[in-house]
């Protein structure tokens, strides 16, 4: 697997954070889980969300993984291209 850097930003009002591999947006995830999944599609991880969680890879931006709020929060996000807007 490559390495290449992931920032998950800090939480927007949609709950979501968005998900960038070096400077392109890959997705906004809204749980550990898909922050998961978007990094194995990626090819970036290969394990379960222990290893996501603990991987040295991540940049965390307002909060660790354990910080997935389902609504409020800091500012509005953009969604990666073919992605719904959040409301």
């Amino acid at each position: 697997m490559v390495e290449r850097p992931v920032i998950v930003e800090a939480p927007c009002r949609s709950g979501g954070r968005r998900v960038r591999i070096d400077d392109e947006i890959l997705a906004t995830a809204y749980s550990l889980h898909d922050l998961t999944v978007f990094l194995q599609d990626a090819e970036l991880v290969g394990g379960d969300e222990v290893d996501v969680a603990e991987s040295d890879l991540i940049e965390w931006f307002g909060g660790g993984p354990e910080v997935w709020p389902r609504q409020g929060g800091g500012p509005d996000c953009w969604a990666a291209p073919g992605e719904p807007t959040p409301l």
